[in-house]
């Protein structure tokens, strides 16, 4: 059996961008970073290192992938991905990208508190005195 999977963890460098394509397809682009930290031999300092992933999502999706904004915390997984395509400068030279093609998303971030003026008060009920 063959498989091309990966997990990232990471946070979202900018909010979620919607595309079309020429066929009219909606789709969303995510930029992730993801971070890996090692203490060097030599010196004894810590130094991190900051990966930058471009992750695509299609359909379903990708509608909701659009809402994510600058700085989400999340957990994706799906397939590793190359395509080449023509420089827009010079024709003749074919650039590659990867990128991963996600097929689940977990927001990782905390739920956000609702304002104290939305919040209920569990004061006493209507019919009881207040102790």
């Amino acid at each position: 059996m063959y498989q091309n999977r990966i997990s990232l963890m990471g946070f979202t460098g900018k909010d979620a961008e919607a595309r079309t394509t020429k066929n009219q397809t909606a789709y969303a682009v995510l930029s992730l970073a993801t971070k890996t930290s090692y203490k060097d031999k030599k010196s004894g300092e810590y130094v991190s290192h900051t990966e930058w992933h471009r992750i695509v999502v299609w359909g379903k999706l990708g509608q909701f992938a659009v809402t994510l904004k600058k700085g989400a915390h999340l957990l994706i997984e799906g397939q590793l991905r190359s395509r080449t395509y023509a420089d827009k400068k010079n024709k003749d030279v074919q650039r590659r990208v990867w990128e991963v093609r996600a097929d689940s998303i977990l927001k990782l971030d905390r739920a956000e508190q609702a304002p104290p003026e939305d919040q209920l008060d569990a004061g006493p009920a209507e019919d009881e005195e207040p102790s």
